[in-house]
């Protein structure tokens, strides 16, 4: 009986085999846990030691805020006590008293540097309504300034047909501004305001960019968020992109952010230098107001126009070679009738070149000099290439047969391009009387389709 007592503790007058009279023993013996104990034995409760996870923590908290971070506040949570970091970081500071574009600059310098540089421009556009009642419009656009002297870059459809233009920069000043002279086949303008000591844009060049190159535009979208920064890179070059009037354009292709009232704006690479001007994007329907296809902008790289923007400067108008015809694509209805593809004479504008060489109506161009044509724009970048005076060798499809014309090519001045416009627009006049009496087919083609430029 004294064996149990090593593992049981009883009352001194109890019997240790009564029922209910036994209770837990403080030890075990030598041979292990006492049989009769069914009851599980009850661990040591050991204090941990936290020191250790503490200073780990406090470690992870340096690495990830930095040796700069400060104390702010301590939780105090029981016994326990928690302490919040914050960076101290000193705020970024643009310096803009030397731009050298030698050297790559962050978006914020850019900004800092060229937004004084860029302007909303917004115009007055006069029409008549359907009533015959005279109307006034407003529409807006970007612009970038390109001497110290008032003269301002932009878009030729920012400004196509405004009876006023009004400029307004960052600092708050407006000024209105004057119509110098543009180029609508390639979509620039310049305009002139009465100012001194501006700031004007570095030029750099587009031909040196690379997919993948971060870019930086700056303009006023929606004609009312103004001076508005957004960045992207270069999605892609040289890309041909056909505008909503049916004329053709190389571009930069960008993914920065673009939106109607961009337009004109300047598009800047990473040295602060303009090498586009942001000129359009891709919507999903032909209306601006339908829902806009996203990271899809272009911009009019500034090598192919910044001769032109000086001669625009110096003369109001680009010199450039003139046939004196407008010309679109031959239909494929037609060329199932043996046509051959080729720039098909429309409108022959009396006093110019292609009338002097006897071009008419219906002709359809099939080469310039040794240069094959098989579309409008094809003909019109072949031409481009000549120099005003040279005499170039036409190959013509007419009636059935091919001929050949020279054609004397003569300088494009505001007066001829009046003169073009003058016979544009009654050719459309007739276009549209024909239509009305529904005449189709090819005897009396070619009013059978549209024409462009």
């Amino acid at each position: 009986m004294d064996q149990y007592n090593n593992n049981y503790t009883n009352g001194p007058e109890r019997d240790p085999f009564a029922p209910g009279s036994w209770q837990p023993g403080p030890a075990q013996n030598d041979f292990g846990p006492d049989p009769m104990h069914t009851e599980p034995q009850k661990p040591k409760k050991v204090k941990k030691k936290k020191g250790w996870i503490k200073v780990l923590a406090l470690c992870l908290v340096f690495a990830l805020l930095g040796a700069a971070a400060v104390p702010v506040y301590e939780m105090v949570t029981g016994s326990d006590t928690a302490t919040l970091y914050v960076g101290d970081r000193k705020p970024t500071e643009v310096n803009v008293t030397s731009v050298n574009t030698e050297k790559e600059m962050t978006t914020a310098e850019i900004y800092a540097a060229f937004v004084g540089s860029s302007v909303g421009i917004t115009v007055d556009i006069v029409s008549t309504n359907i009533f015959g009642q005279t109307v006034t419009n407003a529409a807006a656009g970007s612009g970038f300034v390109i001497t110290e002297d008032g003269y301002i870059l932009t878009n030729y459809h920012v400004i196509d047909g405004a009876s006023a233009i009004t400029v307004a920069f960052v600092d708050g000043k407006t000024y209105p501004a004057t119509f110098i002279g543009g180029e609508e086949a390639n979509d620039i303008a310049v305009i002139k305001i009465d100012a001194q000591d501006l700031t004007p844009v570095v030029i750099g060049k587009s031909g040196d960019m690379l997919v993948g190159e971060q870019v930086t535009a700056i303009g006023n979208p929606l004609g009312e968020l103004t001076f508005s920064e957004t960045t992207g890179i270069i999605s892609a070059m040289d890309r041909t992109i056909t505008m909503s009037d049916g004329r053709q354009m190389n571009m930069i292709q960008t993914d920065c952010a673009i939106n109607s009232g961009n337009s004109g704006g300047p598009l800047f690479n990473s040295h602060g230098e303009v090498i586009g001007i942001v000129s359009a994007k891709y919507s999903s329907g032909s209306s601006s107001t339908s829902a806009s296809v996203e990271g899809l902008g272009f911009a009019i790289p500034m090598d192919d126009v910044a001769d032109m923007v000086s001669e625009l400067i110096t003369t109001g108008y680009v010199s450039k070679p003139l046939l004196g015809i407008s010309v679109d694509d031959v239909p494929q209805s037609v060329q199932a009738y043996g046509v051959p593809e080729g720039a098909a004479v429309i409108v022959v504008t009396p006093g110019l070149p292609g009338e002097k060489a006897g071009l008419q109506a219906g002709d359809i161009i099939t080469r310039i000099g040794d240069t094959e044509v098989t579309t409008a724009n094809e003909l019109i970048s072949a031409k481009n290439e000549y120099e005003v005076g040279d005499t170039v060798t036409l190959t013509v499809y007419r009636s059935g047969e091919t001929i050949t014309i020279d054609v004397t090519l003569e300088e494009s001045t505001p007066e001829k391009e009046a003169l073009q416009e003058q016979a544009q627009q009654e050719y459309r006049q007739q276009y549209q009387q024909e239509q009305q009496q529904q005449i189709s087919g090819y005897d009396n083609w070619p009013f059978g389709f549209g024409f462009g430029y």
